[in-house]
């Protein structure tokens, strides 16, 4: 199996996962101002169900938003290992490179 990920590739998602970390407060405040018409028209259960969501929004939003938060850790920390991995890969190719005695492997004729 072969695992092939560009060196810009975690830090292009976390950018990514970051700009909707902004959006996803913006889009529950929309929602809950969309369904303001509605409000008068609940009754019973979907009536006590929306005034919680209603009240619980920037719970919610925050709750949402500190689970994004996490999932941007995780991706700086894997971007991290990653870049770490690679200069390591990178140092350890040339110190054996030049430890290496390629005049033994002449064939002479």
């Amino acid at each position: 199996m072969k695992f092939d990920m560009g060196s810009t590739t975690l830090s292009s998602l976390a950018r990514s996962t970051s700009g909707s970390s902004t959006d996803l407060g913006t889009l529950i405040q929309q929602l809950i101002l969309a369904a303001q018409p509605l409000e008068g028209k609940f009754n019973g259960a979907g009536k006590a169900m929306f005034d919680s969501f209603k009240l619980r929004a920037d719970e919610i939003t925050a709750a949402l938003n500190g689970s994004l938060s996490s999932i941007l850790e995780g991706q700086s920390g894997m971007d991290t290992a990653f870049g770490t991995g690679d200069d390591e890969q990178s140092d350890n190719a040339h110190q054996n490179l030049s430890a290496a005695n390629f005049d033994s492997a002449r064939f002479h004729g």
